[in-house]
């Protein structure tokens, strides 16, 4: 199958071209750094050069690659979280406009299906884990709000085309190599330094995926039913249960703890409702239509 994978060279990116050209799918990577397209090219995909904001340029890519399938990963995500107030409104302006540009040039060239990168872990808050009929928490602290609508839009831009196929990936938090959450990502730093609390009761649910498991499961969406799936681990865990233990896999002193005060002056509102109120998601569907078998985390059985 000739599958075109915008984002290519990113955290999920790369995994994902592996594992189609390993599946013997011909793959097209797209990205605009010198480094990434020589990594694409060493794992055996063609590479397109060229950026989402250039319409004409994006779609002769498409025709050239034949795409019967465009996967979109598009995010313009800093090296640490720490950094994504500045970087959010990059990010949604690519997600958004970039990835508009992206969908209308697949349903132009002839694409039979978009695989859309949405999120697992901005559910509506709600009792127990949330399943794909459960709508985003647009409504949340300001910035959790916002990154919600980002993929509420995008979720919603999508399965209203009614000339192409459409699937939706809720994700949750990646980690694994090349992410934020691994011994030397980011967050494993952040914690190392004292710098992520558990805040009031650490109730807050996260939905996990690694990211190979999540490149496993978008090569599965190529041929899935099209719809909205959590691709998501199957033991959501709260803050309380899993940052501490994370810090113990990562070699780091048990996390502070703090009041929601403490904690809304330390991060704003944000961290208060990352560490209190985020909400799982079921992985059920997932795991019966794209035989996705999610591993635990590792850091969970410390």
């Amino acid at each position: 199958m000739n599958v075109f994978v915008a984002g290519a060279s990113g955290a999920i990116g790369r995994p994902l071209v592996a594992t189609l050209v390993r599946r013997g799918h011909a793959v097209t990577g797209m990205t605009r750094s010198d480094v990434g397209a020589t990594a694409l090219a060493n794992l055996g995909a063609a590479v397109a050069r060229v950026s989402a904001f250039d319409a004409p340029g994006l779609e002769q890519a498409l025709r050239e690659s034949k795409a019967e399938v465009v996967v979109d990963e598009l995010t313009a995500l800093p090296k640490s979280p720490a950094d994504m107030a500045a970087a959010a409104a990059g990010d949604r302006r690519l997600r958004l406009e970039g990835g508009g540009n992206l969908l209308a040039a697949a349903r132009r060239c002839g694409a039979r299906r978009y695989v859309q990168q949405s999120s697992g872990f901005f559910l509506r808050p709600g009792p127990g884990l949330g399943d794909e009929s459960e709508g985003l928490a647009v409504d949340a602290s300001p910035r959790v709000a916002v990154s919600a609508r980002t993929y509420a839009e995008l979720e919603a831009r999508l399965l209203a085309a009614g000339d192409i196929e459409g699937v939706a990936l809720r994700y949750g938090f990646f980690y694994g190599p090349g992410t934020w959450y691994h011994p030397d990502g980011a967050c494993a730093d952040q914690v190392r330094r004292q710098e992520l609390p558990v805040i009031g009761d650490g109730g807050g649910v996260w939905s996990w995926v690694h990211i190979e498991d999540a490149a496993a499961a978008t090569v599965a969406a190529l041929t899935a039913p099209p719809g909205v799936y959590h691709v998501v681990d199957d033991d959501p865990s709260p803050v309380s249960r899993w940052l501490p233990a994370f810090a113990r896999w990562v070699g780091a002193p048990p996390p502070p703890r703090v009041t929601e005060q403490e904690g809304r002056e330390r991060g704003g509102e944000d961290a208060v409702y990352y560490g209190t109120k985020l909400r799982g998601a079921a992985n059920g569907k997932a795991k019966k239509a794209l035989n996705f078998a999610p591993r635990a985390p590792q850091w969970l059985d410390r």
